[in-house]
């Protein structure tokens, strides 16, 4: 048998592939070069290792062979995979020719692929230099996913360390990218934390309406314990939803359905007149989104705004609403990333979070950490709403808001703030309780929410101060005598010893 390769090998090796581009190209940009090649050497080391087997199977028998093959999760046309490619990097049109082979392979699994490397252009100029520049760069990448640490044949590596790989080096890529990676990546505990909170069980459907690079619906199925799910996701940038698509895929989740659209202004996931609605619905959405589309708003042909329009420069509370109104009725649950400027602010933001908390919803404010994304160092806070807490919902008498102040769990990191696995597991725990612990997370009835003017700001609910500690005076002055005594018996020694030397002190 092959031996096994680990996932710090697969890591390591997928990682060093990037120094092709170190220096030359935006990390923001050669994420998608780098993870465009990790799919198709995976696709390419799948159909080979498939394609061997139905060898040993069959024999000659390349009819039966080829339908077999005609079977497989991705068609690998011929002269389209990784080895072609890489058998002719030295041809002075090798980034026309791998476009090609991708337009090949998009083109045989049009239901799976279609427009998936659309946004992705081997041949580009303005993004990999000049035809000789270029060249050596991708003759380097191409060697570099020949390597035998990149072996991903089924017979060598587990499924589940591709996907891993990926979602690695999605993290790897958002470090470099800085303020860039929110377009596409949430920090996995983060992730991690948000899916617990979320509890999706098996037979949901789970929506990510904001779901950049996909990772946090990988985290959502993996909560559930059982493959009985289904994903939705919706990413306004094509170059992010294409990653989002290879993710899925390499996490074998297929019959993913993500959607390229402005979910805000033209949600694709609808049926008929109607959004759809999920049990389901988590995001990490852009942050105060200006030009979020206000101007559009009042005539959203969804009727999602009608307990009001947020302002044009503030796009939080757009994302709250639609998520809300995507749940379904009496028992969708929602969970979503939010600053803490969503928490306290007036104006239209204030008549909508108080007509929320009027008809029950909210089930939770969690406020987290500084400084646990690469795109911001603010604190941020979760909201949890439950539509079970409804008229007619099985939570329909519980009214209390369950308010955790977890900003000061965490473990200080050389550029990031971590949430480890403690971390998390106190909110969770503390949440699905709904356990007053002191300084740590308060109950708050409606009444006292009210009384507050809706103002949902933490430190209005969980005090954390911690009195100082009582001095005692007499022990202190106590202490500054003694010192003061054995300072007087040192200077009195000091001034013989001088004596001795001649020294007039």
């Amino acid at each position: 048998m092959t031996d096994q390769i680990t996932q710090d090998q697969v890591n390591n090796a997928a990682w060093a592939a990037c120094d092709t581009f170190r220096g030359a190209v935006d990390p923001a940009q050669y994420k998608d070069y780098i993870l465009v090649m990790l799919f198709l050497k995976y696709i390419s080391d799948l159909w080979n290792d498939h394609a061997e087997a139905y060898r040993k199977q069959y024999g000659e028998d390349e009819i039966r062979i080829r339908r077999r093959l005609e079977r497989e999760r991705f068609i690998l046309p011929e002269g389209a995979s990784f080895y072609d490619l890489y058998n002719q990097r030295n041809e002075p049109n090798i980034g026309e020719l791998i476009n090609i082979a991708l337009e090949k392979i998009e083109d045989a699994n049009r239901a799976k692929l279609e427009g998936v490397f659309r946004n992705i252009d081997f041949n580009s100029e303005a993004n990999l230099g000049r035809p000789k520049d270029r060249n050596r760069r991708l003759k380097n990448l191409l060697e570099d996913f020949a390597k035998p640490e990149l072996d991903l044949r089924p017979s060598r590596v587990n499924e589940d360390i591709i996907g891993e790989c990926y979602i690695y080096l999605i993290s790897k890529f958002a470090s470099d990218a800085g303020k860039k990676a929110g377009e596409f990546y949430t920090p996995a505990p983060v992730s991690r934390l948000l899916a617990k909170l979320a509890a999706p069980k098996p037979g949901n459907t789970i929506c990510d309406p904001a779901c950049g690079s996909g990772s946090l619906l990988i985290w959502a199925s993996q909560e559930v314990g059982s493959d009985n799910y289904a994903l939705f996701g919706q990413e306004v940038n094509g170059a992010t939803w294409a990653l989002a698509r290879m993710n899925m895929f390499l996490h074998a989740r297929d019959a993913a359905r993500i959607e390229w659209c402005d979910t805000l202004n033209s949600p694709a996931l609808v049926e008929g007149d109607h959004l759809m609605r999920f049990d389901v619905v988590l995001a990490n959405p852009p942050f105060s989104l200006d030009k979020w589309g206000h101007e559009n708003a009042e005539a959203d042909p969804w009727g999602r705004f009608w307990r009001g329009i947020p302002p044009k420069s503030k796009g939080d509370y757009a994302f709250i609403t639609h998520m809300i109104e995507t749940a379904k009725r009496q028992s969708g649950r929602v969970a979503v990333i939010v600053p803490h400027g969503v928490l306290f602010r007036g104006g239209a933001e204030g008549r909508i979070r108080q007509q929320l908390i009027e008809e029950n919803l909210l089930d939770a404010v969690i406020g987290l950490p500084a400084n646990l994304f690469t795109t911001t160092g603010i604190p941020v806070a979760i909201l949890v709403f439950d539509r079970a807490r409804e008229e007619g919902g099985a939570r329909e008498g519980e009214r209390d808001v369950l308010f955790i102040d977890a900003s000061r769990e965490f473990t200080p990191g050389k550029k990031q703030n971590l949430l480890e696995d403690a971390h998390i597991e106190k909110i969770v725990r503390t949440y699905r309780e709904r356990a007053e612990v002191e300084r740590y997370s308060h109950r708050a009835s409606p009444e006292e929410i009210a009384e507050n003017g809706f103002n949902l700001n933490i430190p209005r609910y969980v005090d954390t101060f911690e009195p100082e500690e009582e001095i005692d005076v007499a022990a202190v002055q106590k202490e500054i005598d003694r010192i003061e005594a054995e300072l007087a018996e040192v200077r009195a020694k000091m001034a013989g010893y001088l004596r001795e030397l001649g020294v007039d002190a």
